[in-house]
């Protein structure tokens, strides 16, 4: 029985709908109507920081423009500014840019009833602040300044500061603080060069506005699989300004849709689904919800006997419909795909789904690349033979994790490391955690969750027992309340001992060495237990650990071939010989994976076996996966 006007009836004809494709960069949607703010607006760097005084954003006359999104380093390089472009970070750690531009919201949005008008930034930062008409808006989550660079986040317009031509002004402020977090970002610690890349500074990915219920579900998914009972939680987000008793109504249905990420894949994408099947199989579940005015996150269970599981093989996929019903009978909802999967680690194996899976994967470090770019990468990973692909210390667009849910190939993400280890880097990394969950909690492909690479960020990790006590306790924190994820606390060596135990589901090793023999003895030894003298640090800190195969040993860095720091053949053939003879060594041991170095060539680290440009393969396909190795 319908509830009411229901907002996924409401297709506006004049703009993009989230069932015909989806050119947002989010996973979770809604059927509303948007209008991208992407283009040109009014631009100006404010190398003085003379803005907020001299209050820009009541009025200023800007002098020339730029492309929003882009970053602020892109667009001094297409205006050939190489004066500004050479000066940014040089005389102080920040830079500051202000952007401006008019809107207008079109009427049905502005006269329809329990609704707002909704602002989003898909990524911009570190430090963004926004005014609508010269007014300072608050975000959703009560920040005057938000700060952080690698994800979304929202603001409610007020009704009573639009008019019918709307003046929007964004303040952005990058800094090179070795107490943020700045991924292989170059800093004042770590210069540009070698493994250290440029600064991405300013707007990264497109600002839109939508039009949203006042009493709704945000754009934000968890997603727990009990797969011995077919028993799925979902966590859920209400935002409310009416209190009241709410229903929320949850419909699966088998087969995936679609994204726009996986558009044109042709035969390289695996089927979401099995048509015959969807029209079969309804799952369906409803929940009476008394709630306050405010937010809260809300967990629900949703029974699907004979559920389908997620498989790197079969990825199958459901379609979630997530509907809020208010007391008035409105109905406001979102929808996404998701899988039903379980990761675990026992002993010496990684476990998908209870049977034990050999990780083949490789690291891949996104730079620059453009979504399109991105997308390429991704389906040459998986024609390379990987199951897994390691998203290095980098921010990336949502609709990846779409695709990587799609193909079948599972992704190791990394929280962007800051560059020094204080009490405030600390907080900063907490921080840059929690408002990365919300956005990769939902995705089956997302099976692994770094908190820091090479003590990268936790540099004092062997002498400073207050940050061994920050991993260990975020580490417990995130197997208590996120079963979905494998942790690791500090990738390559350094990993926290508590009293004997890992804070680590994963024992993981960074060995790089051209060499045969040598690498053959590195593996001899990991696996025989040894702990210093193997990786360039000991492989464990803390407490005394005792390695008897209690946790699976991935190699989690190796090759590099080609690049100037690593050593070993540059030439691809002789590349392709040599990954073989390693890979081969590393089955013939009990290790649980390998990450190789690396997919996508980036800046001075020219060892890519797939083209950046193009997303051709370098090496033959299937190189790295199982029937290779």
């Amino acid at each position: 029985m319908r509830h009411g006007k229901h907002e996924f009836d409401q297709h506006d004809l004049l703009h993009a709908v989230a069932d015909q494709s989806n050119p947002l960069p989010r996973s979770i949607l809604r059927r509303t109507a948007f209008e991208l703010l992407d283009g040109e607006w009014r631009f100006a760097l404010d190398a003085e920081d003379k803005g907020l005084r001299e209050e820009w954003f009541a009025r200023h006359e800007y002098a020339r423009t730029a492309m929003f999104p882009g970053s602020i380093e892109s667009h001094l390089t297409a205006v050939k500014d190489v004066k500004e472009l050479s000066a940014l970070y040089t005389a102080s750690d920040e830079v500051v840019a202000w952007y401006e531009r008019e809107f207008s919201v079109p009427a049905e949005w502005v006269n329809a009833p329990k609704r707002l008008v909704q602002l989003t930034f898909g990524a911009c930062g570190y430090e963004t602040r926004v005014w609508l008409n010269g007014v300072q808006l608050v975000s959703i989550e009560g920040e005057a300044v938000h700060l952080g660079e690698y994800n979304s986040f929202s603001y409610e317009l007020p009704p009573e500061l639009l008019e019918p031509v709307n003046r929007l002004t964004v303040r952005v402020a990058d800094t090179i603080d070795a107490d943020i977090p700045r991924g292989k970002q170059a800093s004042r610690v770590y210069k540009q060069g070698g493994i250290w890349y440029q600064s991405i500074s300013g707007a990264v990915r497109s600002v839109w506005l939508e039009t949203v219920g006042r009493n709704r579900l945000r754009s934000r998914l968890g997603v727990i699989s009990n797969l011995r009972d077919r028993l799925v939680e979902f966590d859920l987000t209400t935002r409310i300004h009416e209190a009241g008793v709410y229903r929320l109504r949850l419909t699966a249905t088998p087969g995936g849709k679609k994204t726009h990420a996986s558009d044109n894949t042709s035969d390289e994408a695996a089927p979401v689904g099995d048509e015959s099947a969807a029209q079969q199989q309804l799952f369906t579940a409803e929940f009476d919800l008394p709630l306050e005015a405010g937010e809260q996150v809300q967990r629900v269970p949703l029974d699907m006997p004979d559920a389908r599981f997620w498989t790197t093989d079969a990825p199958f996929l459901y379609h979630l419909w997530a509907e809020l019903i208010a007391p008035d009978g409105g109905v406001t909802g979102i929808e996404t795909n998701f899988g039903l999967r379980k990761i675990s680690a026992r002993a010496r194996h990684v476990y998908l789904n209870n049977e034990p899976i050999y990780l083949d994967g490789i690291l891949y470090q996104p730079g620059v690349s453009t979504f399109d770019e991105i997308r390429r990468h991704m389906l040459a990973i998986k024609r390379l033979g990987c199951n897994l692909a390691r998203v290095h210390i980098a921010g990336i667009d949502p609709r990846i994790y779409d695709l990587a849910d799609e193909i079948g190939l599972m992704l190791w993400v990394e929280i962007p490391s800051p560059h020094s280890s204080t009490q405030l880097s600390r907080d900063n990394h907490w921080n840059e955690l929690q408002r990365t969950l919300v956005f990769i909690a939902s995705h089956p492909s997302i099976v692994i969750l770094s908190l820091y690479n090479e003590d990268w960020g936790a540099e004092d990790i062997a002498t400073n027992v207050e940050t061994r006590k920050y991993i260990s306790n975020t580490f417990d924190y995130l197997r208590l309340y996120y079963p979905q994820l494998l942790v690791v606390d500090n990738d390559g060596w350094n990993h926290v001992s508590r009293r004997g135990k890992l804070c680590s589901h994963l024992l993981t090793a960074h060995v790089y060495t051209p060499d045969a023999a040598a690498w053959a003895s590195a593996l001899d030894r990991l696996a025989e237990g040894e702990i210093k003298g193997v990786t360039a640090q000991p492989l464990i800190t803390g407490d005394p650990y005792f390695y008897r195969g209690q946790a699976p040993l991935v190699i989690s860095e190796w090759g590099g071939f080609g690049f100037t720091n690593y050593g070993g053949p540059g030439e691809n053939d002789e590349k392709s010989k040599r990954i073989r003879e390693f890979k081969h060594e590393m089955r013939r041991r009990p290790v649980a994976g390998d990450i190789y170095t690396q997919a996508t060539s980036i800046e001075e680290e020219t060892n890519g076996i797939i083209d950046a440009a193009t997303g051709e393969l370098l090496v033959p396909a299937g190189l790295l996966g199982r029937d290779e190795g």
